[in-house]
């Protein structure tokens, strides 16, 4: 079994709930992460995307460690390419010294996914080829060992242990090798892509001062509830967001799943809406684990990072104390 735990919620709006909500809704969902024994719990970044509250990860990430005491929190991740390597590490410094000792650094190469919001954020697609240059630079804000600005220094995060962590989006994965970074990869869905991602980041691993060793978080949708079909039905909400998404250019907030299933859909948002329900993990307490124990065989994961969303809160919830159950977790945080 995969030993450690832990949440990235990407405060989805719901119909009826709006982004106010959902972001009081991820508070929350932290301190019922922390009670139930989750090693971290970690935000996301997105811009101008009607169905997530999610745009500010630091900002968020400074009200779920005020609501919480002991379980790390952190961003799944901060979309460097978006942003001054300098204001990174200062937003990181200022959380690290306000919860020291429960802060990650979660990095992604991602831009706006739309040419408009590329264009209001500044940058454009090519910038995501510098996230390695950035992530060199953001590292030595840190260690005081950058020299392209020796006048500056990135107060208060200078010398300051703040875990970085780097999606595998892209090159994502060898960057992280090269760097001797922890990587982070997912979906599950697709288990021999994952496999593949992970078997090339331990064998290019070059140990450095961030880690000796290769550390590997997979992260997915997991739905565990009382009966396989009520764990299927934990999915439908997000699944009808993405085939919505695909064929009608927008991403909705999420919608309950009696709602979804009484929808009349086209041939194309069929095939799309029972392809995004397929290859999560999902079912009662003894399939997931069964599941969770294929996914560690096959991946040595050091770590399971749930990404599950969906509109039905108290099933939500239900979910991960049944999920914290039969993995066996708790106790408190502790670093890597």
């Amino acid at each position: 079994m995969i030993r450690k735990l832990s949440i990235l919620d990407r405060s989805r709006t719901r119909r009826g709930h709006p982004a106010p909500q959902a972001l009081r809704d991820t508070v929350e969902l932290a301190r019922t992460a922390e009670q139930l024994g989750y090693h971290r719990f970690w935000v996301s970044e997105h811009h101008s995307v009607p169905g997530v509250a999610g745009s500010a990860p630091t900002v968020l990430a400074a009200a779920v460690a005020g609501a919480t005491a002991r379980i790390r929190v952190g961003t799944g991740g901060v979309m460097l390419p978006n942003h001054q390597p300098l204001v990174v590490a200062e937003q990181f410094g200022v959380l690290e010294s306000l919860f020291p000792g429960r802060i990650d650094m979660g990095l992604g190469r991602s831009v706006g996914f739309t040419g408009g919001i590329r264009r209001a954020l500044g940058r454009d697609t090519g910038d995501a080829d510098r996230f390695e240059e950035q992530l060199t630079e953001l590292l030595g804000w840190l260690d005081g060992t950058q020299r392209a600005h020796p006048e500056v220094h990135a107060h208060p995060a200078e010398g300051l242990r703040i875990p970085a962590y780097v999606l595998a989006t892209g090159e994502g994965a060898r960057i992280a090798a090269r760097a001797g970074l922890p990587l982070v990869v997912g979906d599950l869905r697709s288990r021999d892509g994952v496999s593949e991602i992970v078997r090339a980041y331990r064998e290019e691993f070059r140990p450095a001062a961030h880690g000796a060793e290769p550390y590997v978080v997979v992260s997915g949708t997991v739905a565990v509830a009382a009966t396989a079909e009520e764990a299927r039905r934990i999915l439908i909400p997000e699944a009808w967001s993405l085939a919505h998404s695909r064929t009608r250019g927008s991403f909705p907030p999420l919608r309950p799943a009696e709602e979804i299933e009484a929808l009349e859909m086209t041939p194309k948002e069929r095939e799309l809406y029972e392809g995004a329900l397929t290859g999560h993990i999902h079912g009662t307490e003894d399939q997931v684990a069964a599941q969770l124990a294929e996914v560690a065989e096959r991946t040595g994961a050091d770590e399971l990072l749930v990404t599950t969303s969906t509109f039905d809160r108290t099933a939500l919830l239900d979910s991960y104390a049944r999920l914290a159950r039969l993995t066996g977790i708790g106790g408190p945080a502790d670093p890597l």
